[in-house]
């Protein structure tokens, strides 16, 4: 019995050793097969992933943004240092806005342009040419001013007041301004309490023409910017801005009926004005002595008059430069010294670049036919001084 026992153990120890070769010969096999497996895997440059290290690029790259995240907060809070309140003696004269405008509208807004005290704001708000009002600076410091340049007809003026060094504002190009862009509009919306109220919102249209019927009397302002931002009264004259601070339009009047509908004058029409001042001190305006309208505003006038290109004269003032050179009522002025005409704005803005005495040639159309009036001819064009 002894015999068979231990021929039964002996038998258990040979089938562990069998099992346990059995197993780490598969395990042999089985990572010998991996190993081959993995050192044939295409590993290709698209999946390994880069080594970032730490240059003087990414370090001026971080600079670069830090510089470029100006928060429009900022650059508000820097144009509001330009801003000023207005304020106006009561005297005589109409605004095309309001009956007896300039005695309800005593307050309004400026926008210092020139460090040499050069400011721009709406003639409803300061006043015709040669009248005076009071000018608010930032710092709570009040001037009198003199009003230097006023229009009626576009709603615009420049007062002076005597201080150098002044922060002033930077003017933008209305021309490449496009629907749906950002703009803020800054100004004293009630009174000097509210001053530099700023209002958001987006340029909804431009070159838009609206009607302005006041005493029984019809005008006209053209090439308007539209925006939603928010413009009262007081706002009048006050800055209408891009995200980058500069100026586009100058705020000046909101339809009463409506809401979320203002309107701001482009700023490049006065640019060559300003420009004047700021080199000689003194602008000498030219004339041609006609009262013209884009062909926008001409269904106002007349619904069956079309044209394509070009203004419309619809006035030739008497002795004028333009009535001596045979301009007549009904023409269509399409070139002036060959620049393509299409807004009354951009007739001004050539003409605000002219001086009296000089001489322009003019394209116009009339009942169809096109005809070139010659500075050799006897119909030359010689620009009169504004008076």
């Amino acid at each position: 019995m002894k015999k068979v026992r231990r021929n039964s153990k002996v038998k258990d120890n040979t089938r562990i050793v069998v099992i346990t070769m059995s197993i780490l010969f598969f395990i042999t096999v089985a990572g010998f097969y991996l190993f081959n497996l993995y050192i044939n895997i295409d590993i290709s440059k698209e999946y390994v992933t880069p080594n970032y290290v730490a240059t003087k690029t990414s370090q001026e790259t971080v600079a670069e943004i830090k510089e470029a995240d100006k928060t429009i907060t900022q650059v508000i809070e820097e144009v509001s240092k330009t801003v000023v309140g207005i304020s106006k003696l009561k005297e005589k004269g109409n605004s095309i806005f309001l009956q007896d405008g300039t005695t309800k509208l005593g307050l309004g807004t400026g926008i210092i342009v020139s460090e040499q005290g050069y400011i721009i704001t709406n003639e409803h708000v300061s006043g015709g040419k040669y009248s005076n009002c009071y000018v608010t600076l930032e710092n709570g410091k009040e001037y009198q001013a003199n009003v230097v340049w006023a229009d009626s007809d576009l709603d615009l003026s420049i007062i002076k007041i005597n201080v150098k060094g002044l922060p002033y504002a930077t003017l933008g190009n209305s021309d490449t301004i496009k629907a749906g862009e950002s703009v803020y509009a800054i100004g004293n919306p009630i009174g000097f309490e509210f001053q530099r109220t700023v209002t958001a919102g987006i340029i909804s249209a431009v070159n838009r023409t609206i009607k302005i019927e006041e005493e029984e009397k019809s005008s006209y302002m053209e090439d308007l910017i539209q925006t939603d931002a928010t413009i009262n009264p007081g706002n009048s004259g006050g800055p209408l801005i891009n995200p980058d601070g500069e100026v586009i339009g100058i705020n000046s009047v909101k339809i009463e009926s409506a809401e979320a509908i203002g309107f701001a004058i482009p700023i490049n029409i006065i640019k060559p004005i300003i420009q004047s001042y700021q080199t000689s001190g003194d602008f000498q305006e030219a004339s041609i002595g006609i009262f013209s309208y884009d062909k926008n505003v001409i269904p106002y006038l007349d619904s069956n008059l079309k044209f394509e290109n070009g203004i419309y004269v619809v006035e030739v003032i008497k002795n004028s430069p333009a009535e001596t050179a045979g301009i007549q009522k009904g023409d269509i002025i399409t070139r002036i010294d060959g620049v393509t005409l299409n807004k009354m704005s951009e007739l001004r803005h050539y003409i605000y670049t002219k001086k009296p005495g000089d001489e322009v040639n003019l394209s116009i159309q009339r009942r169809g036919i096109t005809t070139r009036i010659k500075n050799n001819s006897r119909k030359k064009v010689m620009l009169k001084r504004e008076q």
